[in-house]
C-alpha cells in the first residue's frame, strides 16, 4: 500500500525538524559528490577578556571556500579586522585545496568591503531587500 502524506505550513518550525531537513539534504548530497561534506571553519575576534567581538563563518566544500558570515561588534570595526578575517579564512580555504571563494552579501551591507578583499560580482538579485539588491561574489584563490 502507498504512504499517504500532507502538506502543512509550520510559522513556528520545531528546530528538530529543522535539523532534519538540513540533515537529510546533506546527506542526499554527499551521497552524490563522493561522502563529502561542508568542513566549517571559524575565525573569531575577541576581547581582552575573551569574549567574542566578531567574526567569519564559513566552510570548504566542494573545491570552494564558501563565506557565510562576517560580523563585527560597533567597537571593532574600522580597524583592520574585517580584512584579517578574511585573509585568514583565504589561507585557510587555499590549505583546504580551495581554488575559489564565494560570498553573498545585501546592498545595505558590505559590498564595497568584499570588493576591495578581491571579489567580483557574477549576480545581483534586484529588489531584495525592497528598493536594495543582494549580490553574489567570488574570488580565486590560486
Amino acid at each position: 500500500m502507498e504512504k499517504s502524506y500532507r502538506i502543512t505550513l509550520e510559522e513556528k518550525p520545531d528546530s528538530g525538524d529543522i535539523q532534519a531537513l538540513v540533515k537529510g539534504l546533506g546527506d542526499f548530497n554527499a551521497s552524490k559528490t563522493d561522502g563529502e561534506t561542508p568542513k566549517y571553519l571559524l575565525v573569531a575576534v575577541r576581547d581582552g577578556e575573551g569574549a567574542l567581538a566578531g567574526g567569519l563563518l564559513g566552510a570548504s566544500y566542494l573545491g570552494w571556500l564558501q563565506i557565510q558570515v562576517v560580523w563585527l561588534d560597533e567597537g571593532a570595526r574600522g580597524h583592520g579586522y574585517g580584512s584579517e578575517l578574511m585573509a585568514l579564512a583565504e589561507q585557510e580555504g587555499r590549505r583546504r585545496g580551495c581554488l575559489n571563494s564565494f560570498v553573498e552579501t545585501l546592498s545595505f551591507q558590505a559590498l564595497p568591503f568584499y570588493e576591495k578583499c578581491g571579489y567580483t560580482i557574477f549576480s545581483r538579485l534586484a529588489d531584495f531587500p525592497p528598493g536594495g539588491a543582494r549580490y553574489a561574489l567570488t574570488k580565486k584563490l590560486d
